[in-house]
């Protein structure tokens, strides 16, 4: 009975105070993935191209940082605006109202209860209580002393619950400086969960042990890129005069949704144990007003859209005509931030985002 007493004492305090912490103590695998993730740094003190975009933006003089419903949902302090988004910011998605400036999370309000999603539970709830048997003589506990888990929010099955952060974002002016197509939030079987949250080795929690778990670091440009190359392949296509190069975008959004990414080919001819490099091919998506770029709350039009888009064969063609004995190396990759966009960010000496990211690479033999 003490020792069930201090387990509802802890419970109590652990989640007066929710962080990562709290559920350190039972998810240790997943919180050390999340504290890696963009989603934990989404804060202007831990991401630095979201600070440099703050610092220029003319609503910091009036300290109205309206990023803060899904940059620091959870925030009501100065301390924990550090935090970021946290385990509960996620887990406490009841809906997702849809708008046209940009879509609203509605968080569950019901204390200690958690969504989540296992295959195989889509009608379970389970709350911790105490069952009984052999007339009272035989007491057992069920559920979690810490937490309720409800299993039954469709949301958390299809990624509809990214939604509320991840669809769109519309400046004052209408435009929509960022989408992300919500068609990948439909599919049980493959969405925005499936895709950058997938099933690695690795028990879900230290009280009931699993072979795997979700990777909470949430693949995506900064973390893990490596998961984003098994949906992109490249295919080579050798012509009478010239040749082809077909990049297949299998993802079922941009290559990069992200307004400040560039993507980009590069390709290099060997002949004759000589390198000779081929032109680069770039793809962007710049947003501005009066045909020039400009920074997203100024911006009214595309001024420049070449980007890879949802499940694209982008064919890229090359002049050179080659012979037998050629071999053509190719290494598609980005860069975080656009080249272009560092020195006006302040940011042209951070070695991370002047650097080229490799995302796939391959070589063909010419016969």
């Amino acid at each position: 009975m003490k020792t069930l007493l201090y387990i509802l004492a802890l419970s109590s305090i652990l989640f007066a105070n929710a962080d990562t912490a709290s559920c350190k103590k039972c998810h240790p695998l997943i919180v050390a993935e999340f504290e890696t993730s963009m989603h934990k740094k989404s804060s202007i003190y831990e991401d630095k191209v979201h600070k440099a975009v703050w610092d220029l933006h003319p609503a910091k003089a009036k300290g109205d940082y309206k990023c803060a419903k899904c940059h620091t949902p959870n925030a009501t302090t100065a301390e924990e605006e550090h935090e970021g988004i946290t385990c509960i910011s996620c887990h406490t998605i009841m809906d997702v109202e849809k708008h046209a400036q940009a879509n609203k999370n509605v968080y569950l309000k019901k204390p200690k209860t958690f969504f989540s999603a296992e295959p195989g539970r889509e009608s379970q709830k389970v709350e911790y209580k105490q069952v009984t048997s052999w007339f009272g003589m035989n007491k057992t506990t069920v559920g979690s002393a810490y937490h309720d888990i409800d299993y039954t929010n469709e949301k958390f099955y299809n990624g509809e619950m990214c939604m509320g952060c991840h669809s769109h974002k519309q400046n004052s002016h209408e435009f929509s400086v960022c989408t992300t197509d919500e068609a990948g939030a439909k599919d049980k079987k493959s969405n925005c969960i499936t895709c950058h949250m997938p099933k690695v080795d690795g028990s879900a929690t230290t009280v009931v042990k699993t072979k795997q778990h979700a990777y909470h670091g949430f693949a995506g440009a900064r973390v893990k890129p490596e998961m984003l190359s098994q949906y992109v392949e490249l295919n080579f296509n050798n012509k009478q005069k010239g040749f082809e190069v077909i990049i297949d975008n299998k993802a079922p959004h941009n290559l990069m949704t992200h307004p400040l990414r560039v993507v980009q080919l590069r390709t290099v001819l060997v002949r004759d144990a000589k390198q000779i490099a081929l032109k680069t091919h770039t793809f962007v998506k710049v947003i501005g007003k009066d045909g020039k770029p400009s920074m997203p709350w100024i911006a009214t039009e595309v001024v420049k859209d070449t980007m890879i888009k949802a499940n694209e064969k982008r064919v890229v063609e090359f002049d050179e005509t080659l012979k037998a004995g050629d071999k053509i190396e190719v290494k598609l990759g980005f860069f975080v931030v656009n080249p272009k966009v560092l020195k006006k960010l302040n940011l042209q000496d951070d070695k991370e985002l002047t650097k080229f990211t490799t995302l796939k690479s391959t070589h063909f033999n010419v016969e």
